[in-house]
């Protein structure tokens, strides 16, 4: 996906991909980080915003979910909570038609690459307050995370401790942070926690040049296999996988990880 500064747009593009993952029988749809909107600039950003209720995105993605009877996760904007100026980075999941769950983004981008791209989510947006416990779907139980809290294993871990069976981290990296972290992040959270790791990504050319995101969205294996893989091309494309949590209890089982907590803290 890749999404643009015209929410009716980015909502076209989710109808196309609800179409392919209905006929490829996904009973979930994953989409990447601020699917609703990519905008021009960093005020842009902070005027676009509306709540979930009057966003006509998201009231789009609960119609379509209603309708075609599927999960959806998607990475939006919402207003601050009380007087704050600023903006949340949030990850809704929509089930027949309703938002049930929301997380908003712990760990803000900020990064100033010589020669390269320059962020600085804090200005922009509030940091998030709590971890959102992992919640069961007819997919698992699922532990919401977003894009650069691929870099921070604590989270992960403590959905671990508390049964989550698959991970989501709807996201939007740079390409020069991708080509070399993307992949290897997502194989290592994996890998440790022993659970599916299922990475929307936006990908491509944002408002003509604007902004460049990496894609490669991926679904990795609790063994830290790649299952499915996207490129880096903007149209609206699916990968698809199968989740087996019989697999994921098997490899808890086979290869437990203990976690030495009378050394160090739990998480």
């Amino acid at each position: 996906m890749c999404s643009s500064s015209v929410m009716s747009e980015n909502l076209a593009q989710v109808e196309i991909l609800v179409e392919k993952a209905v006929a490829a029988g996904a009973k979930a749809l994953f989409l990447p980080e601020a699917s609703d909107y990519i905008s021009h600039s960093r005020a842009e950003t902070l005027t676009l915003v509306k709540s979930v209720e009057e966003s006509e995105y998201v009231r789009g993605l609960q119609r379509l979910s209603k309708k075609h009877k599927i999960e959806i996760n998607a990475g939006i904007h919402e207003p601050a909570l009380g007087d704050s100026k600023k903006i949340r980075n949030t990850s809704i999941w929509i089930s027949e038609g309703e938002v049930t769950q929301r997380y908003t983004k712990l760990h803000l981008f900020d990064m100033n690459i010589k020669g390269g791209p320059v962020s600085r989510e804090s200005d922009v947006f509030e940091e998030g307050k709590e971890i959102l416990t992992p919640f069961q779907t007819p997919i698992g139980k699922v532990g919401l995370m977003i894009c650069f809290d691929l870099r921070y294993a604590e989270v992960p871990l403590s959905y671990k401790r508390q049964g989550a069976q698959i991970i989501a981290y709807p996201s939007a990296f740079t390409v020069p942070t991708g080509k070399v972290h993307w992949e290897i992040l997502l194989r290592a959270r994996a890998i440790e926690t022993q659970a599916y790791c299922v990475a929307a990504a936006q990908a491509g050319i944002h408002n003509n040049g604007s902004r460049v995101t990496y894609g490669h969205s991926l679904i990795i294996s609790p063994w830290g296999e790649i299952l499915a893989e996207l490129d880096g091309k903007e149209a609206p494309e699916i990968a698809i996988a199968t989740v087996d949590l019989s697999f994921v209890e098997r490899i808890r089982r086979e290869v437990p990880l203990v976690r030495r907590t009378d050394v160090y803290p739990e998480l």
